[in-house]
């Protein structure tokens, strides 16, 4: 029986929404697989690593009735990656296997049963709905992404604090040096719901939302995020344990403030990186009135030093920072100027956008 016939580009396109969070190497054989269920000439397809679960629905020809089976994400995507993309394609099953035809091509796919495909329970206590424009979500997302922490051993860092209160919603990471947040304004007011996305889910979310004004509906219970956009289901396990009070971090009345170009300043301080050592990748950075200079050295006693004219009449600081810190943060913004907070040389730094009060960076100083 034919399950399904589409041309190359919409299976593929379906495919790859879903096959994101797809281990290469997993102890259970089936999640390897995505499931495909079909109802109609609706085809649902589904992928799960046990603590997350991606689900779209596709308007995909073939024979009518219902079936379904499950197959290898990887395998099927790359055979239709390698065929052109207006082939129209065909999959039929039979017994334990499924094949794919296009044009004189032919593959013939182990199958395991649908039965068999472990599906993320779903919890029944899900908060009330709530949504912004896709686009919205994932400028939030890019803003601080990159502040999450990776495999630290205080697991509630590896991931993204989300808080929804009132008419806001609020992301946070940090990895212990640097904290970056985002704010952007809901259209209803909601009770507060704060919970941790685990690190994965953060970057599934950040490939796969669009830039566009379609709403992405979100729904939290005790332990799972539910989100639903451009006809897809996203179910994940949320982290648990107490994410650090983000208020405390963020210096207030800082009494050196100065605004000045970000594409300048980035391309300085990834000249400066060139030379700083392996492990420690510090930079020197003094400010003082009129000037901005940054210097960095390394072990072979080699140095860079770059100079910026700025429009400062504060104190004369001298601080020292991790350089990749700043440039994450002035890679992952798009506007022109960025203002610089600071107090003296043991306290962390405030980095804003002048022309959005929503975004603030935090960063530890080094030292050097």
């Amino acid at each position: 029986m034919i399950v399904l016939k589409a041309t190359q580009e919409k299976v593929l396109s379906a495919l790859q929404a879903v096959a994101g969070i797809v281990e290469r190497r997993h102890t259970l054989p089936i999640l390897a697989n995505v499931l495909i269920r079909k109802n109609g000439s609706q085809v649902e397809l589904t992928t799960s690593d046990l603590e997350i679960q991606v689900r779209t629905t596709a308007e995909l020809d073939g024979d009518s009735g219902s079936f379904a089976t499950t197959v290898g994400a990887r395998k099927l995507i790359d055979i239709l990656r390698s065929m052109p993309a207006d082939q129209t394609v065909s999959l039929s099953a039979s017994q334990n296997k499924l094949t794919l035809q296009g044009g004189k091509s032919r593959f013939t796919l182990q199958t395991l049963p649908a039965d068999d495909f472990p599906l993320v329970q779903e919890a029944a206590d899900f908060g009330p709905m709530f949504s912004v424009p896709q686009k919205t979500l994932k400028l939030l997302i890019n803003q601080v992404h990159f502040a999450m922490a990776v495999h630290d051993i205080r697991y509630y860092l590896n991931g993204i604090l989300f808080v929804a209160e009132g008419k806001s919603l609020t992301l946070v990471a940090t990895d212990g040096h640097r904290l970056a947040l985002a704010q952007a304004t809901l259209d209803v007011e909601i009770p507060k719901q704060e919970v941790i996305l685990p690190r994965k889910t953060v970057l599934e979310l950040q490939r796969l939302l669009k830039d566009e004004d379609t709403a992405i509906e979100m729904r939290f219970a005790g332990n799972q995020a539910k989100f639903a956009f451009s006809g897809m289901e996203f179910v994940t396990k949320l982290v648990e344990g107490k994410f650090p009070d983000y208020n405390r971090v963020i210096p207030k009345n800082h009494k050196n403030a100065v605004t000045l170009g970000r594409a300048p300043l980035l391309a300085s301080l990834q000249r400066a990186a060139i030379l700083t050592s392996e492990k420690f990748k510090g930079v020197r950075v003094n400010i003082e009135p009129g000037t901005l200079r940054i210097a960095s050295s390394n072990a072979e006693q080699e140095e860079a030093k770059e100079e910026l004219e700025i429009d400062y009449g504060g104190d004369t600081i001298e601080i020292g920072f991790n350089v990749t810190y700043l440039i994450d943060a002035l890679t992952n913004m798009s506007q022109e100027m960025v203002k610089i907070e600071l107090q003296d040389t043991n306290s962390s730094a405030l980095i804003t956008v002048p022309e959005q009060a929503g975004f603030k960076y935090v960063v530890m100083p080094m030292r050097i």
